[in-house]
């Protein structure tokens, strides 16, 4: 995260703060965050100077107007203006990191061989919430090359239980034996 996306978003974060609207401006920013992926075009057409900044703007009016809280248009307008847009999804983050240390909230990153079931996911959710003492969101990420187990990220914490570990702590006790 660049020091701008840092102050950028805790700016946001702190005005809606102050207005009782975290809830509403995270959420918001998290589908404009969708948005902006699915159609990476369009933050290299608002980040284009050969357009002028009046007619990106126009742009962001168009496409958001109504649709996110005005606090929200005017960030994007304001990253716009100063030739930052690409910088949105680290604001995002921020919002989000900020969003969920207030409301005690830790975000939790599965790593597997293959999907979690709903079930598997439900239950290591509710571990975790039981070790952190916090509302865990869980999301999952797929790498066969764990070949079997779990690799968890939480609050800075990292658990590793995949079968790739214990076979490279394994190679290694092997390797360091003197016979």
């Amino acid at each position: 995260m660049t020091q701008a996306s840092q102050i950028y978003g805790k700016s946001l974060y702190d005005l809606a703060a102050e207005e009782n609207l975290t809830e509403e401006i995270t959420e918001e920013m998290d589908a404009v965050g969708k948005i902006f992926k699915e159609n990476p075009d369009y933050i290299t057409l608002l980040s284009e100077p050969s357009i002028h900044k009046d007619e990106r703007l126009r742009m962001l009016d168009d496409a958001f107007r109504g649709e996110v809280h005005p606090y929200l248009l005017n960030f994007l307008k304001i990253l716009t203006e100063k030739g930052i847009m690409r910088e949105f999804g680290a604001c995002a983050r921020r919002v989000r990191e900020l969003y969920n240390k207030d409301h005690g909230i830790s975000s939790a990153v599965v790593t597997s061989a293959v999907p979690l079931s709903e079930e598997q996911a439900g239950q290591l959710q509710q571990r975790l919430e039981v070790m952190s003492g916090r509302k865990v969101i869980l999301s999952q990420r797929i790498d066969e090359t764990v070949l079997g187990g779990l690799r968890v990220e939480i609050d800075g914490r990292l658990l590793d239980g995949t079968v790739r570990t214990r076979l490279d702590d394994l190679r290694r006790k092997v390797d360091s034996t003197v016979i």
